[in-house]
């Protein structure tokens, strides 16, 4: 088992990292004084799967449980799913005193995480990611909320779980699709943060799309502790955090011209990673050879960089609404280098023209 604490001014939590821990979580829920009734929010991909032996955990430590189901894809991170759930927690006598497990990946976090965050003015939760991004990234941090018709997350809250569960049993049944998704979040790390990191992946690359448990472990508790580290200095993100968006400007704006369906979010994120990179040399913040090097690695670990379809007057709408656009202007993360980060400033138009996309 490996665990990691997030530090932070108020409701520090732990993240823990460990093969088949799922029958852990009502003791681990019992311990942190969680009381009422647990409302495991799931899926109808991953219930089937996870929830009789998470229900069976919480139910075997004393708490009453609900199961609520939301659909399952980007596409119903909105706000008619979010009051569904409101419904379903009201009928589940979920009160003040209750808690919230996020059973899932990326969209049930945010949005089970956002309704804990709203529901009766915030109850506790917890998180128990199952997909690989999620457990690298979403799941660790407090960014919870759902998408606008005109942007991803444009409605949301910090709001940290009370803690982070991460069973990497669960990986083994997780598409490939998917779990090559959540490798583009791992290489965000190394690209941005730890250049030691991006050769490990680098290095590693055809032991990870193997899925070797080894190599796994260490790479998930590596993306975890440098997503920590940043989050710790900067919970919310006025400053700093602002680097682990990396590659998701142009991914999120992806994205959203798609209608959230055709791309899901990792393969989003690779596609601006690669592009990201390619900003960071014209700046001169990177070398060519830095750039290439990105991509490869990328391509390396079974995603396209292939820049999808798109209606650029969609697209620039779409990076106008993005959260770091100010005034007209966009803050734009570069990689300096390998494993270092740089701030650049761009209207939508010029960012396009950087990337050769221009109308």
């Amino acid at each position: 088992m490996s665990v990691l604490t997030v530090t932070l001014p108020e409701n520090s939590y732990e993240i823990v990292i460990e093969r088949d821990s799922l029958v852990s979580l009502g003791a681990r829920c019992r311990a942190l004084g969680m009381k009422g009734v647990a409302a495991v929010v799931s899926n109808p991909t991953v219930a089937p799967l996870y929830s009789e032996v998470v229900l069976n955990s919480l139910k075997g430590a004393g708490f009453d449980v609900a199961l609520l189901l939301i659909p399952d894809g980007e596409e119903y991170k909105n706000s008619a799913t979010l009051n569904k759930l409101y419904d379903d927690l009201l009928s589940a006598g979920v009160d003040r005193s209750s808690f919230i497990v996020a059973l899932g990946g990326g969209v049930v976090g945010d949005v089970a995480g956002y309704a804990a965050a709203t529901w009766m003015r915030g109850i506790p939760f917890v998180q128990v990611p199952t997909t690989l991004l999620a457990q690298v990234d979403s799941s660790v941090g407090g960014k919870t909320g759902i998408d606008h018709p005109n942007g991803k997350n444009l409605i949301g809250a910090f709001y940290q779980p009370r803690l982070v569960l991460i069973d990497i049993s669960v990986l083994n049944t997780l598409d490939q699709r998917h779990f090559r998704a959540g490798i583009a979040e791992i290489i965000k790390y190394g690209v941005v943060i730890d250049r030691s990191f991006f050769e490990l992946i680098e290095a590693n690359s055809s032991s990870i799309l193997a899925m070797k448990p080894e190599i796994l472990i260490e790479i998930i508790y590596r993306s975890c502790q440098l997503k920590a580290e940043v989050v710790e200095l900067d919970e919310k993100e006025a400053g700093l955090r602002a680097i682990l968006n990396y590659g998701h400007t142009l991914g999120h704006a992806f994205e959203a011209v798609s209608g959230y369906s055709s791309l899901v979010h990792g393969e989003a994120v690779a596609i601006g990673m690669s592009l990201a990179a390619a900003v960071s040399a014209a700046g001169k913040f990177c070398s060519e050879e830095d750039a290439a090097r990105i991509t490869s690695l990328i391509r390396s670990c079974g995603l396209s960089t292939e820049i999808p379809p798109f209606d650029p007057h969609e697209l620039i709408k779409a990076l106008s609404a993005d959260k770091k656009s100010k005034s007209g202007n966009i803050n734009f993360i570069c990689n300096k280098g390998i494993g270092s980060y740089a701030m650049s400033q761009h209207t939508s138009g010029e960012l396009l023209k950087l990337c050769g996309l221009e109308a």
